[in-house]
């Protein structure tokens, strides 16, 4: 990975140099010791490397780019004028208060005008989103335009619904609340039966 990572969560944020491995570790091992345990001991010792293993899987959003996936296009669509939609689609992401899990399903549909792109890239601009630290309601909009700016539809439409473990393991402990975010742009914003049949499509 580049030892120096673009800011991505506003646009006031510089590019700053990504820590070592090394580096990463001993944080890792600072974590433990600040839990109440010794990094030392045996079940402990190699737990630094596997926690950076993790980081590299959980975050390897950052080192991909959505527009890269969504630029090969199809134009030969037969006339089909209709919604392009994914269903449940599995959601992994941290959000970035506790970095804590949030687990669910995103729900993305698109309405072409002259091309459409593979369903496959779909699903994974929400995984490229997903695995980066931020919130759901981010993340939503964040799909949203990804798709709006590379395909130009009509429209475009996210659903996410998530449980976000920052609540249901500590705070309130409430483990049955699932948070919905929802954004739409086009038709799907201003045609209000569109937006139902969309809705009723994603189940809810």
């Amino acid at each position: 990975m580049d030892a120096v990572i673009k800011g991505k969560a506003t646009a006031n944020t510089e590019p700053f140099k990504r820590p070592s491995r090394d580096e990463a570790e001993d944080a890792v091992r600072t974590l433990i010791a600040w839990a109440g345990d010794d990094p030392k001991r045996e079940g402990l010792i190699d737990t630094p490397g596997r926690v950076v293993d993790a980081y590299e899987e959980w975050f390897e959003g950052y080192r991909q780019d959505p527009a890269e996936y969504l630029a090969k296009t199809f134009g030969d669509v037969k006339g089909y004028d209709d919604i392009v939609m994914l269903r449940d689609i599995d959601v992994e992401s941290h959000c970035e208060h506790h970095m804590a899990p949030f687990l669910g399903k995103a729900c993305v549909a698109y309405m072409p005008t002259e091309k459409v792109v593979g369903i496959s890239k779909l699903a994974r601009v929400v995984e490229i989103y997903a695995k980066r630290l931020q919130t759901q309601e981010t993340m939503t909009s964040q799909i949203l335009n990804a798709i709006q700016e590379s395909l130009t539809p009509y429209g475009v439409a996210v659903l996410i619904d998530a449980k976000h473990e920052c609540m249901t393991t500590r705070g309130v402990h409430h483990p049955n609340v699932s948070t919905i975010t929802t954004q739409f742009t086009g038709v799907f914003k201003t045609d209000k039966e569109l937006r139902e049949r969309f809705m009723r499509l994603a189940g809810k």
